[in-house]
């Protein structure tokens, strides 16, 4: 696939792609697709397909949800919930893949699937309008609120740097595993809401955050040791402009992507990357993703991780 062709891929018809930058030295997906004889990989990028389509072929090729998940896992997907916006939007995660990855769980054996997040607008439009609350329900998991403080246990964080305790849901605590599931979206504070951003929907004292240095909270948060199983970035729709809620339509491109990996810094080194190819976002800008890699949570350096592309 040639720089020109994969450029016309991503842009979405109808809407708004000002500009696209020459980043071609940064982004992962620029590079040609090669296939290799591997089952497992550090780190899938999916781009062409449909949320579903593409985490079907990325979990394949990381080995298999059974590779993750256990019979009888009491798992929590943790999506971004966050605004009253409808998925056309790009706010919140696709509720297309969040039902995929609870269906997946089950047939990997799961007794349970639960899922939440920590909405800035009101819990339950959040939960309804996203269209995730239906979709949850209706792959079979069960759907929780995060409105109150006693839902929250308190953790330490002794890796942490600015941070080291907080307050966490109790569906990620009491879990056996969980699927860390953020949409790639621009963000005023902390410039991108990537995966290591998602975690802030987990907490309850969101405040002490934006209080005490956002970007080395964000970093030091992902310092919990209960970690995320998997990593699976939604970039079918990007917010470019106006995030984390956005204001119209003209804000979204259809990207069409998604990036899955246990490793969070490289993950969201990807995605930050690919986000390079709608909207000029240095990646030194994103100083939490360079913290966490600081806090020894995973590495910038994709050349040194096994990847597979896989164009749909």
């Amino acid at each position: 696939m040639d720089r020109r062709n994969f450029l016309k891929a991503i842009a979405l018809s109808g809407a708004t792609l000002t500009t696209i930058k020459d980043a071609e030295a940064m982004s992962i997906l620029t590079q040609s697709f090669q296939t290799t004889q591997a089952a497992k990989y550090d780190l899938v990028a999916v781009m062409g397909g449909e949320p579903e389509v593409m985490f079907r072929k990325a979990i394949t090729e990381m080995g298999g949800m059974k590779n993750f998940i256990n019979k009888g896992d009491k798992v929590c997907v943790k999506p971004n919930i966050g605004w009253d916006q409808p998925p056309e939007m790009g706010a919140d995660t696709n509720p297309k893949l969040v039902a995929e990855i609870i269906k997946q769980c089950f047939d990997a054996g799961a007794r349970e699937v639960v899922v939440f997040d920590h909405p800035c607008d009101e819990w339950r439009r959040c939960y309804t309008n996203s269209g995730i609350e239906a979709a949850a329900k209706a792959a079979g998991a069960k759907v929780v609120p995060a409105h109150q403080e006693s839902y929250y246990k308190e953790v330490s964080v002794p890796k942490g740097k600015n941070l080291k305790s907080a307050k966490i849901h109790e569906a990620i605590v009491d879990s056996d595993k969980w699927i860390n599931v953020p949409c790639l979206k621009n963000h005023g504070g902390a410039q991108l809401t990537i995966s290591m951003k998602n975690y802030m929907g987990i907490v309850w004292d969101r405040g002490y955050f934006h209080a005490h240095d956002l970007q080395q909270c964000i970093a030091d948060i992902c310092a919990y040791e209960k970690r995320p199983v998997l990593n699976v970035v939604d970039a079918y729709r990007i917010m470019k402009t106006n995030g984390p809620r956005g204001k119209s339509p003209s804000d979204v491109v259809l990207a069409k992507g998604l990036f899955i990996s246990q490793d969070i810094v490289a993950v969201d080194t990807a995605a930050a990357n690919f986000f390079n190819q709608v909207r000029e976002m240095p990646i030194e800008k994103v100083k939490h993703i360079a913290n966490a890699q600081a806090l020894g949570l995973g590495t910038m350096n994709l050349d040194s991780l096994k990847i597979k592309r896989i164009k749909i």
